[in-house]
């Protein structure tokens, strides 16, 4: 190849690769919500779970419908110490054979209709659809955690990235300080012990550039899993910014938030629905003390190797029968008592439940409007405070350089700004967060 041409092909590589990489998509939090939705392992399962309630009910549903089974049976027959003739009474005819070895055949068609069980079915059948629907609903649980954890983390990201700006910049100024204190220390204004500190501020620095994104890569990675993304796929959140007065909004009121959380989240409705199922299980265990009817019919058939033709035996002997079978229980060692005093039991635990599970939701939207409202008046204050300390942090390095300040109250006033800094987009994003999840409690989507 000459060198023209691997000189072209290595630009063409070259362009390809950056158009590739110009055209990588970013994930905002509505995309990454919506893939886990469809790809979320334990949402998947629940799935499955949904699919196998529509088979239990669908079952039930076809105990309704009479049963029909055909019995079919051949046998051979050995007698080899027989010396007389032997009478043989199949299917209500006798037969004599002589015969050691005969040959048998019995043949039946047997049907079988509940009429009146209690309700017992009718009842099974209700309990079934409002199981399917429970399992709707905890589809919907599993939905709603994974939206929680899929927000959680995209908010860590943004913060953990915004984190890592305030590091490089405290970084940059380190080594700018660095620099001049090598041509202060040549001039005779700084000791070389005062440049050690201020190398060692350096590194410092460069540490928690590294730490930053070393959280930054490990909720990507936690990200990920949650999204059942492979490990080696390329990820990346969308560059948001983030406005401060997304954190001074209005915090919804935690009453407000309960009040339409109850109508509206799905382990509540689960709740009240296990309750409705805990009373026709009442039901369905009283049905046990009412008596039961059935209808049974049936069709027969027979031949016997010994005697007339097959068919001339299977013509004599066809018979039918259909009769009413009546169930009375009078005296059953109990068991219907307590399958009664066992479904009422249930029924108290399951309006217990509800109960638990109003009182953990409350708990957790009051959990979190306590912290909106507590870290928004932490970031309006800090926000001020910030401003403070970059101003304060701005002259005392000029006066560092000026050889007006020392490094101990260079570091100091630099430890100081840092924290604010951080004191700050920590109060900012708790905030959003916590704001943002009273809105999803109220039934909104999260969006950011």
């Amino acid at each position: 190849m000459s060198k023209k041409k691997y000189f072209l092909a290595l630009l063409s590589l070259f362009m390809m690769n950056n158009i590739r990489a110009g055209n990588e998509e970013t994930w905002d939090l509505e995309r990454c919500i919506q893939y886990a939705v469809e790809n979320n392992i334990q949402i998947q399962k629940s799935n499955v779970s949904e699919q196998q309630q529509e088979v239990s009910l669908k079952e039930a549903q076809a105990a309704l419908f009479p049963s029909l089974s055909f019995g079919m049976n051949q046998s051979l027959n050995y007698r080899p110490l027989q010396d007389s003739p032997n009478s043989i009474v199949a299917n209500g005819m006798a037969n004599t054979s002589v015969k050691k070895l005969t040959e048998n055949g019995n043949y039946s068609l047997n049907a079988s209709w509940t009429v009146w069980d209690g309700k017992s079915n009718t009842n099974t059948i209700k309990i079934q659809k409002l199981n399917k629907k429970m399992a709707e609903l905890d589809t919907e649980i599993s939905k709603n955690s994974i939206t929680e954890q899929i927000t959680q983390l995209y908010i860590q990201i943004l913060y953990s990235t915004e984190a890592k700006k305030v590091n490089e910049s405290i970084l940059e100024t380190a080594k700018k300080q660095v620099e001049r204190g090598k041509d202060m220390m040549q001039n005779g204004l700084l000791s070389e012990t005062e440049l050690k500190q201020l190398e060692a501020q350096w590194s410092s620095a460069q540490y928690d550039v590294v730490n930053a994104q070393t959280q930054i890569d490990d909720y990507n990675l936690q990200l990920k899993q949650l999204l059942e993304l492979d490990p080696n796929t390329d990820f990346q959140i969308a560059d948001l910014e983030i406005a401060d007065e997304q954190a001074l909004q209005l915090v919804p009121s935690s009453n407000e938030v309960y009040s339409q959380a109850l109508l509206l989240r799905p382990e509540i409705q689960s709740k009240q629905t296990a309750i409705e199922a805990a009373k026709l299980s009442v039901d369905v265990a009283k049905a046990g003390y009412q008596p039961s009817l059935s209808l049974n019919a049936s069709i027969s058939d027979s031949h016997y190797s010994t005697g007339a033709q097959v068919a001339s035996q299977l013509k004599e002997n066809l018979n039918g029968s259909i009769g009413l079978t009546l169930s009375v229980p009078i005296f059953d060692n109990r068991k219907n008592k307590s399958a009664v005093e066992r479904a009422k039991l249930d029924q108290v635990t399951k309006a217990l439940e509800l109960t638990e599970e109003q009182k953990n939701l409350y708990n957790t939207i009051e959990s979190y409007n306590l912290q909106a409202r507590n870290n928004q008046e932490k970031f309006k204050a800090s926000i001020t405070k910030t401003e403070s300390m970059e101003s304060s942090y701005k002259l005392l390095n000029e006066q560092f350089e000026n050889g007006l300040k020392n490094v101990v109250e260079l570091l100091t006033g630099k430890d100081d700004l840092l924290q604010a800094q951080q004191e700050k987009l920590q109060s900012k994003y708790t905030t959003l967060l916590n704001i943002q999840l009273l809105k999803f409690y109220q039934g909104n989507s999260m969006t950011l």
